[in-house]
């Protein structure tokens, strides 16, 4: 699990402090396009899984999830884009980052669609390394060949909590 000093994301009067560096923000912008590029392809990807959870869950309920998946994905797609473009946005101008404008704030929405990308970051890696509830980060051996993702999914769960206790603070 990472651990530093300082929150990732801190209340600042109204607003929320991004106190991350420039490598990290790279990162995150990287991951981004990646779950972007995820996003606008096939959706029977089975990494997308957990941003498209079944809706009907009962034996027989099939034909109903189908319809809901097709009625509904085009906009779930949509909604998670926005909230893509909209932190790659607020993203650029943080600073720290190489040719930014020294802006770093954002306001409560762009914090709320930096948690819905991030969250959604983590879902896929979390359906990639087949994580659930139960699983430990701090149990994963040092020499697993996924080692380097687990410590991902570590440091994008800090942030997202970060972004939780921003927000309540």
């Amino acid at each position: 699990m990472v651990r530093r000093f300082k929150a990732p994301i801190t209340r600042k009067g109204a607003g929320f402090r991004v106190n991350l560096d420039a490598d990290e923000l790279e990162l995150l912008s990287r991951l981004l396009s990646e779950l972007r590029t995820l996003l606008l392809g096939p959706s029977t990807d089975d990494r997308l899984k957990r941003l498209f959870p079944t809706a009907y869950h009962q034996p027989g309920d099939s034909e109903m999830d189908d319809e809901y998946q097709r009625l509904m994905r085009e906009d779930l797609v949509a909604s998670r884009l926005s909230g893509i473009n909209a932190v790659e946005a607020a993203l650029e101008n943080v600073g720290g980052r190489p040719g930014a404008k020294h802006v770093p704030e954002l306001t409560e929405s762009q914090l709320l669609a930096f948690m819905q990308a991030i969250n959604g970051l983590r879902l896929v890696l979390g359906t990639m390394l087949d994580v659930s509830e139960e699983h430990d980060l701090d149990q994963v051996e040092a020499d697993h060949p996924l080692i380097g993702e687990f410590h991902l999914y570590g440091y994008l769960s800090w942030v997202l909590e970060s972004c939780v206790a921003a927000l309540q603070g």
